[in-house]
C-alpha cells in the first residue's frame, strides 16, 4: 500500500501565506498524480490543485495565481504553496496521489489519501 502524510496546516490571517506538503511512502512504483482537494464544513470535497508525473498542473478557478503546486519525484512529495490567503480558503486539505505499487512482486494500481490538515483563515 502507498501512505500519505501531510504537514503545513495552521491558523493565517487572511492576506498571509501558509505551505503544505505531503510526502508518500510504501512500495511506489510510479506516482501518475499527485494532488490536494480540500473540504470545508457542509460542503463536498473538492479539488484544489493536481500535478501529473510530466509536471502538467490544473487548478481550481478559485486559486489560480494565489496557490503553487510542485512536485519532488525524488522524494515523493508534493508541496502547495498559498498566498494571499482568503477566509473561503478556510477548510481540511487533504493529499491524494494515484498510481502502481508492488505488492510481492504482483503490479497494482493504488488511490491514497491523506488523513488531512486544517487551513484556518481569520479575516
Amino acid at each position: 500500500q502507498v501512505q500519505l502524510v501531510e504537514s503545513g496546516g495552521g491558523l493565517v490571517q487572511a492576506g498571509g501565506s501558509l505551505r503544505l506538503s505531503c510526502a508518500a511512502s510504501g512500495s511506489i512504483l510510479s506516482i501518475n498524480a499527485m494532488g490536494w482537494y480540500r473540504q470545508a464544513p457542509g460542503k463536498q470535497r473538492e479539488l484544489v490543485a493536481a500535478i501529473t508525473s510530466g509536471g502538467s498542473t490544473n487548478y481550481a478557478d478559485s486559486v489560480k495565481g494565489r496557490f503553487t503546486i510542485s512536485r519532488d519525484n525524488a522524494k515523493n512529495t508534493v508541496p502547495l504553496q498559498m498566498n494571499s490567503l482568503k477566509p473561503e480558503d478556510t477548510a481540511v486539505y487533504y493529499c491524494h496521489a494515484e498510481g502502481y505499487y508492488t505488492d510481492y512482486g504482483i503490479l497494482r494500481e493504488y488511490d491514497s489519501w491523506g488523513q488531512g490538515t486544517q487551513v484556518t483563515v481569520s479575516s
